[in-house]
């Protein structure tokens, strides 16, 4: 794992990769249908999201659930097609019908069991002394979240794909209906319970209903002049209420939008995990200035570092489409594949002059 990602501190992280890489399986591509293994920086952020307090303190009769953790809420700002939504659709299941709650303190040799827990495909996780414990949500209600269907598909479409198939052990703990999936659990007769929603702009009869956690994508595009800005309150209103939490998922955005994104990595609060790799902060020239992005060498050396550890990836077919958006829209190829904060004027902020305005805002992966 790359220095950057070091991770030595107690949290649900362990657990879930075991987790993800024995129900998820990768939804396309040459390697569809095997097992979903998470990147170092996936991993790096399902480890922060599912941070466990030092002092966290189960109570069966009265659980912590987003209290057990450092982190009420996540962001993290990611290049276009560097896998956030797959991760992310394991991150709904884990939520679902995963370990993503803390049930206390390993002794040393505990063990998680998926028959423990209603689902029959023999998984095991053995717990280290002192580790945290996971266990699922007793009642689970979810929201996926963009501002149209084709955006809420980046997580919906790879998360159906994990459940429909035959070999899969999410089917039996996930139902696929028409709008939604059925959560398999407690409340079967129910049907306002235990589901995963999707919501959209133009379908938000869901929003306002408590939630034990929202899956909130393309966040960079939520402004206020759209509606989104509410939807986003809302959800966390919902999120509150339910003592559940709420990530972000996001391509850079336009600083001149005041988007949701730009809000979130702006804010002051302190249980926020905000992960963004961010060129500009490690690649600078000899007399300190920014990479070109119009340069093509230059442009190479970004495009690697903000794909580093992507496998499926392949530079030479994101520098072609990049130079092509780049011809017509500058600002566009920059925040979807350099990741850099670009005005729609084609006008590049110099990170260090943007932060030093929130100098109390966490870094990139802080």
């Amino acid at each position: 794992m790359a220095s950057e990602f070091v991770v030595d501190f107690p949290t649900l992280g362990d657990l879930l990769d075991g987790w993800y890489e024995a129900h998820c399986l990768i939804p396309d591509g040459f390697k569809r249908g095997k097992p979903f293994r998470q990147y170092d920086w996936q991993f790096f952020c399902t480890a922060n999201y599912y941070r466990v307090r030092d002092d966290a303190v189960y109570d069966p009769d009265d659980p912590p659930l987003n209290q057990a953790f450092v982190n009420r809420r996540g962001q993290v700002v990611a290049a276009q097609k560097t896998g956030k939504g797959p991760w992310s659709a394991c991150i709904v299941a884990g939520e679902a019908v995963g370990p993503s709650q803390f049930i206390g303190w390993a002794e040393g040799g505990e063990v998680y069991r998926c028959d423990d827990w209603g689902c029959p495909c023999g998984w095991e996780y053995t717990y280290l002394p002192g580790e945290p414990m996971g266990g699922r949500h007793p009642s689970p209600l979810i929201q996926c979240t963009a501002r149209s269907q084709d955006q809420v598909d980046n997580v919906w479409r790879p998360l159906n794909a994990m459940v429909r198939r035959r070999d899969s052990p999410l089917g039996k703990l996930l139902l696929p209906r028409e709008d939604h999936f059925k959560i398999v659990g407690q409340n079967m007769d129910d049907p306002e319970l235990d589901r995963i929603d999707s919501v959209t702009s133009s379908a938000q009869s869901r929003l306002g209903n408590p939630i034990s956690f929202a899956l909130q994508d393309e966040t960079g595009t939520w402004t206020l002049s759209n509606g989104m800005q509410d939807v986003a309150d809302t959800q966390r209103r919902g999120a509150a209420g339910m003592s559940g939490r709420s990530l972000e998922t996001t391509n850079c955005w336009d600083p001149s939008q005041q988007s949701v994104a730009q809000a979130t990595y702006e804010s002051p609060a302190q249980d926020i995990f905000r992960f963004w790799r961010d060129p500009d902060l490690v690649l600078r020239k000899k007399d300190g200035k920014p990479l070109s992005f119009r340069n093509k060498a230059e442009r190479r050396q970004i495009l690697a570092y903000v794909y580093e550890g992507c496998a499926h990836i392949k530079l030479d077919s994101i520098n072609a489409e990049a130079e092509e958006i780049l011809a017509r829209d500058p600002a566009q190829a920059e925040r979807f594949f350099g990741n850099r904060l670009v005005s729609g004027s084609g006008s590049w902020i110099d990170p260090a002059v943007w932060r030093r305005a929130y100098a109390g805002v966490a870094s990139s992966t802080a």
